[in-house]
């Protein structure tokens, strides 16, 4: 079991948590939300006691192992793979290391046998003759291959990193497993075997994720950082999230019918409050007025932008064709036809045949083989990962944007569409060149808002976003009634908004399918 008692923490006049009092017990998985900068990451680093509280305490059940995802991907790099998974659980590693110092040691006593058979036991009671298998399956699950399992860690892909260190955290069956975003650049298969993984495990699990789906798959609870609060609710993040807007719009609608009654009551206070046949019935309604009380909204740090594409005009019947496409050393005979309605997810291993693929078909690329023609009719906006040549300025963010509107140039139709995306007042006028990456891809999506297009290309859109502005983009996309190309690592927007799977295999095959991302992963 794991409890927080009147935890709190300030960094100078900032209350960063105060008074937060919570249990965590096995069995259940708690996803940790919040705005940016809310403290998620924070509290999970009380937890692990990597920091102090200002006040209260973290309470964890003697004996109990927690472990941790490791977010420093150097710091084994003296290490092998395997080595690495097993130095999750240092307990474990603290013995094997001592009965290695008593088997190579010269003047051997009865006594050190002694020591050495308690050693022996303590081993085996926590598993250690399975260790190395046990390493090997939870790597093998998340798809490292096995020809990697004793290679140097300073010599292993940052990519394949990430899932040893993942491994590292799973390994040793903890007690409480805490994890700061554990699916950021893991596959899709990755992903899916991790959501299995923890939906088997018996003990307690926090993670803090931005990944909606994968939340929604593993979550029994919700702990909610706003404001100095945590706030426990039961139930994954859809169900919490369901539930908040309808439970605030209720609110809301209770405290607009209280007030309409309260401006009656008022008026009909003041109207016969001196009138002798009607001081009973005024004294009556001010008792009444006394008694209504207004629901106490309390604010909220997060703020959900808006994401709305209205194309300019509709889209034709031919939109785009593609006939052996090829991009040397990434893909071969790429052919296909987008149809009206289409809405199509880009999978593939390797990112780098999605980035070029969309260079392009957007004409930033001409070294292929192969042609494409885009449809008359078609107007494309784009949003790429690499967006040096769109912010590389120091425009302030009102004439940055002023650049793609041809028609209305007025500063503030400018600044409605930065509203839009949550740049209002100073943040308006920020300079394009200095914005951080989640800033950057939303200036963009305000800047295709504007462009009015009827078919979108989108690399990676929800990359350096927040919950709150993925979920807006996801109702975006899947209210917008043109033409998407896409890829993501969002499990939930692939699964919303695409209905056509085009994915590059790594034996060089292309599939191409008319299905949902959950059938095709089901596949």
């Amino acid at each position: 079991m794991l409890q927080v008692i009147n935890l709190g923490l300030q960094y100078g006049s900032r209350t960063l948590f105060k008074d937060v009092n919570l249990t965590f017990t096995n069995g259940n998985c708690y996803g940790i939300i919040g705005a940016n900068g809310a403290g998620k990451s924070t509290f999970l680093k009380l937890l692990a006691k990597e920091i102090e509280p200002t006040n209260g305490e973290v309470y964890l059940a003697p004996n109990a192992r927690m472990s941790i995802l490791a977010q420093d991907q150097n710091k084994y790099n003296d290490y092998n793979v395997i080595e690495t998974v097993l130095l999750g659980h240092k307990e474990l590693m603290r013995i094997k290391n001592e009965k290695e110092k008593y088997y190579t040691k010269e003047n051997f006593t009865d006594e050190d046998g002694m020591i050495l058979a308690e050693l022996e036991g303590e081993f085996a009671a926590l598993g250690g003759w399975e260790a190395e298998s046990d390493a090997e399956t939870l790597l093998a699950g998340l798809g490292v291959e096995s020809n990697l399992f004793y290679e140097k860690m300073e010599n292993i892909d940052a990519k394949i990193k990430v899932k040893v260190l993942l491994a590292q955290a799973l390994f040793g069956n903890p007690d409480v497993l805490l994890l700061d975003e554990p699916t950021n650049n893991l596959d899709y298969k990755a992903v899916r075997w991790l959501e299995i993984f923890l939906l088997n495990f018996p003990n307690t699990v926090l993670v803090v994720s931005h990944d909606r789906h994968f939340l929604n798959n593993v979550c029994t609870h919700i702990c909610d950082v706003d404001y100095g609060k945590i706030k426990l609710y039961v139930g994954n993040y859809e169900f919490w999230y369901e539930s908040s807007q309808l439970l605030l719009a209720q609110m809301k609608d209770e405290n607009k019918k209280a007030e309409q009654k309260i401006k009656e009551l008022k008026a009909f206070i003041e109207r016969f409050s001196a009138n002798k046949s009607k001081s009973r019935q005024a004294t009556s309604r001010k008792k009444l007025l006394d008694k209504i009380e207004l629901n106490n909204l309390e604010p909220s740090s997060r703020r959900y932008p808006y994401v709305g594409f209205k194309p300019n005009r509709e889209v034709g019947n031919d939109i785009l064709f593609v006939n052996n496409l090829s991009k040397p050393g990434l893909f071969s005979n790429l052919t296909f036809s987008v149809n009206k309605g289409d809405k199509i997810a880009l999978l593939a291993e390797n990112s780098q045949i999605i980035e070029a693929l969309f260079k392009i078909l957007l004409g930033k690329d001409l070294n292929y083989e192969g042609n494409f023609k885009w449809g008359i009719t078609t107007e494309v906006s784009y949003l790429l990962q690499d967006n040096k040549d769109l912010f590389d300025n120091d425009l302030n963010l009102v004439d940055w944007l002023r650049q793609y509107s041809k028609d209305e140039q007025a500063e503030s139709f400018i600044r409605s569409w930065l509203g839009r995306m949550l740049f209002s007042g100073e943040e308006s006028l920020k300079k394009a060149n200095v914005l951080s990456g989640g800033e950057k891809i939303r200036c963009n999506l305000a800047k295709m808002m504007l462009e009015g297009p009827n078919v979108l290309l989108l690399e990676d859109p929800t990359n350096h976003l927040d919950l709150e502005s993925i979920t807006a983009l996801n109702n975006g996309l899947t209210a917008f009634k043109g033409n998407i190309i896409f890829s993501s690592h969002d499990a939930e927007l692939l699964e919303t908004v695409a209905n056509r799977i085009i994915y590059f295999a790594k034996d060089g095959t292309i599939i191409d399918k008319y299905q949902t991302y959950e059938e095709f992963i089901g596949e």
